[in-house]
């Protein structure tokens, strides 16, 4: 190719920025001495056409290097990477070198195929043969079809965290093109007739797939849930069906149009708290090479070392006046060119860190994300913690911030495992928390519910195993929570025995049923619905193979279970009394109105919070909407049958609508076909949940 004509061009916007007359490149750089952008014919040619060596006195503004390039619009597909050099002084905390083609941190779609990670075992560090490089693309001209984000009611969300290459790889997945966006549009007809309302799917940012340790490398894996994120403005290359010719943004829209089309919110799970840059040891992708000293957390004692609150060798500097501005301008480009609706925070704990490391709660860039007024109306949702052992779960810097409540985690899994004494605690967590949130202001809405998530046993897997089996990873079972609070009813994994497989089934639904009857915001991890197993692996960050997948051929073997999930969603939608957004108040006084809550034991009004042996609870929710029934639940978690008392009615029946003891065609029953109670008890078997509704 020719090479094309430059001018000085100008400090923002940072990254490429294409117009009919050339195209404007920018990346941030406080201490390089020298420049160059590297110009590619193609996405994989083996050398630059062209060398522009920026000059500093005409092509720097402050700490922002710039050139226009000429005539160059997008449509050339045209690839590219910077080099950079500057003061090789480890001490200071820069880590300059002119040989190595760094990515634009700005860059809006991105390529892996001439990258290659290697690992220098007699050095102990990680280099790269080839570099990643950015693409250069034309001005937007996607027809959103009117499309714009959904703007939801938080509290109505029934959310669905899943992987989008997992969920559509498995040979059964029959679609076009397994792992990709595209691949989801095939099974939205699922995700519409299971009945949630929000996808949340695991990182989508572009990310390092070779970012692993030695002994996973060994083995041949590949980094699979995506938290080794290296540009936070491009879709992911591999989740692409045709990453080559740059239509990634095109491909990543069509999704989000086709859930929106379908009423399913799209929630992103990133990771701005480490890169896949790693530490000392990590190689060079993009930040190391431009602004190692401001990007990221160091050492006080030794710059030339990283500080590592994320347990992923390096921590990003989240509240650096430019990398804050940095996070927020990435998720406002998100919402803007994406309509997405809203962010999970991978170890969000890290974005309250200062720079000195220490927690704010006057965190500049949480604060910023709250009061942006492009992301007004998003989801956030943080994971409030991180492996430094900062836990802020009910105490995370925001207002509007929802957070992972790890606490309703372990405590219904506690609860179902037959452990005593968690009644008192059950209740709190029933009805969303209020001592996490009801204090600083916050409200149901602001707890994420879940029991599973991507991070731990499936469902399936925490009824099945005691232990972790994570051999496959190659670090020895060493990898992976050992705190799991699991049970396999009498057989480590796979059996043939029916009585334990029936007894799983009934906590599998157990699960299930707790999640849809609890205030605040339920998350179901996808294929639970389908009883997903991963062996007992509990940390499948690096299985890329049917171990993860969701394998679709269990749909047809598991349908009990997945109609069970899909009529509790059912049940939770048409009772606004289990979407609350206020914390409920109790019984009533100088008789005002009746209770919206009314708890008991096996004898009514009786919930016997004292009794530390207790595992069963009962309570009476009334309705909230003119045409809603009442609801009355039942929990017993005892290892015997009961009976348990139901409330008088001042008119009509309670009609049963939930047993998990029972099977397929009787444990949900929709109104129409339910029978009326007309006994003043109930037999509840153990390890069973009933829930009846007032006609």
């Amino acid at each position: 190719m020719q090479s094309y004509p430059i001018t000085a061009g100008q400090r923002y916007p940072a990254g490429a920025t294409p117009g009919e007359n050339g195209t404007n490149f920018c990346i941030f750089s406080r201490h390089a001495t020298a420049v160059q952008l590297l110009l590619f014919e193609k996405p994989d040619s083996t050398a630059p056409f062209q060398i522009i060596t920026l000059d500093p006195i005409i092509n720097r503004d402050f700490f922002f290097w710039h050139v226009f390039v000429q005539g160059m619009t997008g449509k050339e597909n045209v690839s590219y990477t910077w080099k950079v050099d500057g003061p090789d002084n480890g001490h200071l905390g820069h880590r300059f070198d002119p040989t190595v083609e760094l990515l634009d941190p700005w860059a809006k779609a991105v390529t892996d195929v001439m990258w290659q990670r290697s690992y220098n075992r007699d050095k102990n560090v990680e280099t790269a043969t080839t570099s990643m490089r950015a693409m250069v693309l034309p001005e937007n001209s996607y027809d959103w079809e009117g499309d714009k984000p959904l703007r939801q009611a938080c509290e109505k969300d029934i959310i669905y965290e899943l992987h989008v290459g997992g969920f559509t790889r498995h040979p059964s997945a029959a679609v076009a093109h397994p792992g990709t966006f595209n691949g989801i549009i095939e099974k939205i007809p699922y995700l519409q007739d299971l009945g949630v309302t929000a996808v949340e799917l695991l990182p989508v940012m572009a990310f390092d797939e070779q970012d692993l340790p030695d002994n996973a490398r060994d083995l041949e894996l590949h980094n699979y849930w995506g938290y080794a994120t290296h540009s936070f403005f491009s879709p992911h290359p591999g989740y692409c069906k045709d990453p080559l010719s740059g239509s990634h943004l095109d491909e990543f829209r069509d999704m989000v149009k086709a859930l929106h089309q379908a009423g399913i919110g799209v929630i992103l799970d990133v990771a701005f708290n480490h890169t896949a840059e790693g530490g000392e040891d990590g190689p060079t992708i993009n930040f190391k090479g431009l602004m190692n000293r401001g990007f990221y957390h160091l050492e006080d004692h030794d710059p030339s070392l990283y500080k590592n609150y994320s347990g992923c060798g390096n921590t990003v500097n989240c509240n650096h006046p430019l990398v804050a501005r940095f996070i927020v301008q990435a998720l406002e480009y998100w919402v803007r060119e994406f309509h997405v609706d809203g962010f999970r925070f991978d170890l969000a704990s890290i974005l309250s860190r200062g720079e000195d490391g220490a927690p704010m709660y006057h965190a500049p860039v949480v604060w910023n994300i709250e009061f942006s007024d492009i992301l007004s109306h998003t989801r956030l949702i943080a994971e409030a913690w991180d492996a430094g052992g900062l836990y802020q779960v009910g105490g995370f810097p925001g207002f509007r911030w929802a957070e992972w409540n790890g606490r309703y985690r372990d405590l219904v899994r506690q609860y179902i495992k037959g452990d005593p004494g968690l009644v008192p605690e059950l209740a709190t967590r029933l009805t969303g928390s209020s001592d996490l949130y009801q204090s600083s202001g916050r409200l149901p809405i602001n707890s994420v519910n879940f029991i599973t998530c991507h991070d731990g046993f499936t469902l399936y897997d925490l009824v099945s195993y005691n232990e972790k089996h994570n051999d496959a990873n190659g670090e020895g079972n060493r990898d992976g929570d050992n705190q799991n609070h699991s049970r396999n009813y009498g057989a480590e994994g796979v059996t043939d025995n029916p009585a334990i497989i029936t007894r799983r089934l009934r906590q599998v639904k157990n699960c299930m049923a707790i999640l849809m009857l609890s205030q605040g915001v339920p998350m179901i991890l996808a294929g639970d619905e389908i009883l997903r197993t991963q062996q007992g692996n509990n940390n499948c960050y690096c299985q890329d193979n049917a171990l993860s997948w969701f394998n679709w051929e269990l749909l047809e073997e598991n349908q009990e279970m997945f109609c069970f999930t899909k009529g509790m969603i059912s049940l939770r939608k048409r009772h606004p009394c289990l979407m609350q957004k206020q914390f409920l108040t109790g019984p009533q006084t100088d008789a005002g109105p009746m209770a919206d809550i009314t708890w008991h034991g096996a004898e009514l009004e009786n919930p016997r919070w004292e009794d530390s042996e207790s595992r069963v609870l009962a309570f009476t929710l009334s309705h909230v909407e003119p045409e809603e029934e009442d609801l009355h639940i039942m929990l017993n978690m005892s290892q015997e049958d009961l009976t348990m008392e139901l409330p008088t009615l001042s008119q009509g029946n309670w009609y049963q609508a939930v047993d998990t003891g029972q099977s397929i065609t009787k444990d949900i029953i929709e109104p129409i076909q339910q029978q009326a109670v007309t006994a003043q008890t109930i037999q509840i078997s153990s390890n069973t949940i009933i829930v009846c509704e007032s006609r």
